[in-house]
């Protein structure tokens, strides 16, 4: 496939980048400043401002996907979901945020007592982003939200797919490394199954 990758510097762009290629995806990454990456066979790059539809748009034209792996912080979902839009570009994935996910029936994970305030503007962004996406009424969008611990890892292949809900482990610890969230997030461009919906990965 053709896909759009946005955010393609990050932790998480990088790791979804390796995971594309490796698969045998056309890339076009984009980011404020792709000086960084070296050059790569089926990867082409780009330099735009994701919150300016007008820079943004032209660059993610003609392709079957549109992948973000943006902060939600410094991100304006109006502005990106305008530029998918425009282009008439199919399909867009979202690389979401745990906090929005339920740990009890109406309970949030960024609503407990020790949720890290360092953490919380970009988790309350992320939960804008996807009620925002929610009230989408044209777009094919997907948001994949990673568990509670996401870091740099092993590359396994091996983890569970849930929902709205935070998967815990049997120890108690609710995490992904984002080698195996990258696989779960192009197994989802490729074969999809999860519609206008959000899902989580963890072990």
């Amino acid at each position: 496939m053709k896909v759009a990758l946005i955010g393609v510097t990050g932790r998480v762009g990088s790791r979804l980048l390796a995971e594309l290629l490796r698969r045998g995806h056309e890339i076009t990454g984009i980011a404020r400043d792709t000086d960084k990456l070296a050059a790569q066979p089926n990867l082409t790059l780009k330099n735009a401002d994701a919150n300016r539809p007008e820079q943004l748009a032209p660059l993610l034209a003609s392709h079957d996907a549109v992948m973000s792996a943006l902060k939600f912080a410094t991100t304006d979902a109006a502005s990106l979901i305008t530029a998918v839009k425009q282009t008439g570009v199919p399909r867009l994935l979202v690389v979401g945020g745990a906090g929005s996910l339920e740990v009890a029936p109406g309970k949030l994970l960024l609503d407990t007592p020790d949720f890290p305030a360092a953490y919380m503007p970009e988790a309350q962004g992320g939960l804008k982003f996807l009620e925002r996406l929610r009230g989408e009424p044209e777009l094919d969008w997907t948001f994949l939200s990673p568990s509670a611990e996401f870091s740099p890892g092993t590359r396994t292949g091996k983890f569970r797919v849930g929902g709205d809900q935070l998967l815990v482990a049997a120890d108690g610890r609710s995490w992904i490394s984002m080698e195996d969230y990258a696989i779960a997030f192009v197994d989802e461009l490729e074969t999809p199954r999860h519609s206008r919906q959000r899902f989580t990965v963890g072990y």
